[in-house]
């Protein structure tokens, strides 16, 4: 097969990317290597996707075995989702036999402060995208979502019935948005569509701004641990390869359908910090700051759909996937200390 995946650079998309690979697939990447957090980040995982062939296991990783058929090919295309002229440069790229638009801009507290560049690529970026299926005859389009779209009164664990048509920040709402024009576009034009609907995701190579990293690195190096809140916030915490594993599910046809992808254990924040702790071997020396507005106090997936339609479900645990967090955190310390956070 043939894929188009955006924001092959991005945390979650370049662990599809790696896999399709792994299985034989070709990938046409995109990304538009923005500033969102430290482009060194992007700048490695891209750099892995070019030699992936002939690449080491990552530590925590077990070696995979030899693949019965050739490695895929990997181009990529250094773009912007939300230049409309995206069309018509992938167009002279296909055929595809699938879009996976994993391009975002994420983070909801940035959201507060720069809503039209989460307006640009999270919904024109997914309206050309789109487009680009319509005319040039992509059967199959995956759109990445966030657990932040139910909002403040979601019950937990979240199915997804549950309301998402009150969002608290311009990027939850940004993502109701492209999910709104996606089923638009499927109900017009016949695209077979899945919506993924992430909750939060951390693993090796993980967003530099996101907790999991931030407390790794903070503790690690001795450094202030910036709590906000009093850490009684909860996650539903979900490795990447589970999530990268259950985008590839989400290729079959299933027309219209929106599914939670999320981890199977809740912790507080002050958990996980207890539990990096004991991994590291070093205690953290809190900072404490104000609760922000635009954070959610707890999510936790309701996974019955996606297990139910994708035969899916988490399969590595908490400390597990820590244990490979920190792992790769140490063998990469020497650049990867001294990234944004």
């Amino acid at each position: 097969m043939r894929y188009l995946v955006t924001g092959a650079a991005g945390f979650i998309a370049a662990r599809v990317c790696e896999m399709l690979l792994e299985q034989g697939h070709d990938v046409v990447g995109v990304d538009n290597l923005n500033d969102a957090y430290d482009v060194r980040m992007k700048e490695y995982r891209l750099e892995r996707l070019h030699t992936l062939p002939g690449r080491r296991a990552p530590a925590g990783e077990q070696p995979q075995a030899e693949s019965p058929t050739r490695p895929g090919r990997f181009t990529f295309l250094h773009l912007d989702v939300a230049d409309r002229g995206v069309i018509a440069t992938l167009a002279a790229h296909a055929p595809f036999d699938a879009a996976i638009n994993l391009a975002a801009r994420a983070g909801v507290r940035a959201s507060v402060r720069d809503p039209w560049a989460y307006v640009d690529t999270n919904m024109t970026g997914t309206l050309n995208l789109l487009e680009l299926c319509r005319h040039h005859a992509i059967p199959k389009f995956i759109l990445a979502s966030t657990s932040s779209i139910y909002g403040e009164d979601a019950p937990l664990p979240t199915p997804e019935t549950a309301d998402s048509s009150h969002p608290l920040q311009p990027y939850a709402a940004s993502k109701k948005g492209a999910e709104a024009m996606a089923h638009a576009y499927h109900y017009l034009f016949g695209i077979d569509v899945t919506v993924a609907r992430f909750f939060t995701v951390y693993g090796p190579a993980g967003r530099p701004d996101m907790s999991v990293f931030r407390f790794i690195r903070w503790i690690s190096e001795g450094e202030p641990l910036r709590l906000n809140g009093d850490g009684t916030q909860s996650r539903g915490f979900t490795y990447v390869d589970d999530i990268a594993r259950g985008v590839i599910l989400a290729l079959q046809p299933l027309g219209f359908e929106i599914i939670n992808l999320g981890g199977h254990e809740n912790i507080t924040i002050n958990g996980l910090i207890a539990l990096i702790e004991r991994l590291v071997g070093k205690k953290a020396i809190i900072e404490r700051h104000p609760f922000p507005q635009a954070d959610m106090k707890a999510n936790l997936a309701d996974v019955t759909k996606a297990r139910q339609l994708l035969g899916w479900q988490p399969r590595v645990n908490l400390e597990e996937g820590l244990r490979r967090t920190i792992d790769w955190y140490f063998s990469e310390r020497a650049w990867a200390r001294e990234l944004k956070v």
